[in-house]
């Protein structure tokens, strides 16, 4: 009887033998490991067959029979369109969306076509009027508002090749890129913040959406994303103070 070695074609008369060669010479197999469960593989064909057929995968949607690259890209999957669908509805317009911060953008561009005078200003105005506290707003001194502030590039913004914003430096191809990009809320004051005070997250957003996006991502862990869902409506048709 003859023991043969897991790599080359060499074979030894006793197992001792076969191993202290492979010892000697790292012929031993490669070990594919299972990512949940102590089980060892030769290959990883079979490895990735056993964590398949018992969703042992670390990163794995079973539903999809997709693996990601870590924790946070799954989450983020989980929580997409594909899983969840569009089951938020604008509070208005009953237009449905995946998460809240999709309705809050909807509402603070002036997309809803049953809210037309809602906007960034006019909501963050009702927010504050409900936020006496600060929970979510921040209590500027004198802020009257960017409603009436429009930002036009003149032609010293083209540097001779695009159309550069002076405060990011970002670059665009048109004019009217630009002026659309100066007057988003990419360069707009921060006028909400993170609830999160116990945790001492310090995030600040320049717009209601952004705060949402924040909570769903659960960073500061203060919120489950389910509970941020269950906050559209009383944060933009409610009547008592905002509490989170």
């Amino acid at each position: 009887m003859y023991y043969e070695c897991e790599s080359c074609p060499r074979t030894f008369r006793t197992p001792a033998a076969c191993n202290q060669h492979m010892n000697d010479t790292d012929h031993w197999p490669p070990v594919f490991e299972c990512e949940t469960c102590p089980k060892q593989f030769n290959s990883l064909y079979a490895a990735d067959q056993h964590m398949k057929a018992v969703a042992h995968f670390k990163n794995y949607c079973k539903d999809c029979n997709r693996t990601f690259q870590n924790a946070n890209n799954l989450e983020m999957h989980l929580k997409s369109k594909i899983h969840l669908g569009n089951s938020i509805p604008c509070p208005f317009c009953t237009t449905k969306y995946t998460t809240a911060s999709g309705v809050a953008h909807h509402l603070e561009r002036g997309s809803c076509p049953h809210a037309p005078k809602l906007n960034r200003e006019s909501i963050h105005r009702a927010i504050s009027q409900r936020d006496p506290h600060g929970i979510i707003t921040n209590r500027q001194i004198e802020w009257h508002g960017e409603a009436n502030a429009k930002y036009i590039a003149t032609n010293r913004a083209y540097n001779g090749h695009f159309w550069e914003c002076y405060i990011c430096h970002r670059e665009f191809n048109t004019k009217e890129s630009l002026n659309q990009h100066a007057n988003s809320p990419v360069h707009q004051q921060n006028i909400y913040h993170c609830p999160n005070k116990m945790g001492n997250c310090q995030k600040a957003f320049s717009t209601v959406a952004g705060l949402f996006n924040h909570l769903e991502s659960e960073a500061c862990t203060f919120m489950r994303f389910d509970k941020v869902q269950q906050h559209v409506t009383s944060v933009f048709q409610g009547q008592k103070f905002i509490a989170f």
